[in-house]
């Protein structure tokens, strides 16, 4: 996932940081320090095409996903 982010917003994205949790079972995205998705709130673990919209919405909504924006 890390890749595809830093492919799909490589002007936009500086870094990714994968961080390890001392609580098992937490999957939680955040940007720019505030949290977008958290596995435990949202019952599911994120498809990419979910992310990468919920990031382009974030730092770049006029941003063409192409494939990814199809429903």
């Amino acid at each position: 996932m890390a890749q595809e982010l830093l492919t799909t917003f490589a002007d936009e994205l500086h870094s990714v940081t994968l961080q390890p949790s001392e609580t098992g079972g937490k999957y939680d995205i955040s940007l720019n320090g505030v949290s977008i998705f958290d596995r435990k709130e949202q019952g599911h673990f994120i498809e990419i095409k979910e992310l990468k919209q919920l990031v382009r919405d974030k730092i770049c909504p006029e941003k063409d996903l192409g494939h990814s924006d199809k429903k």
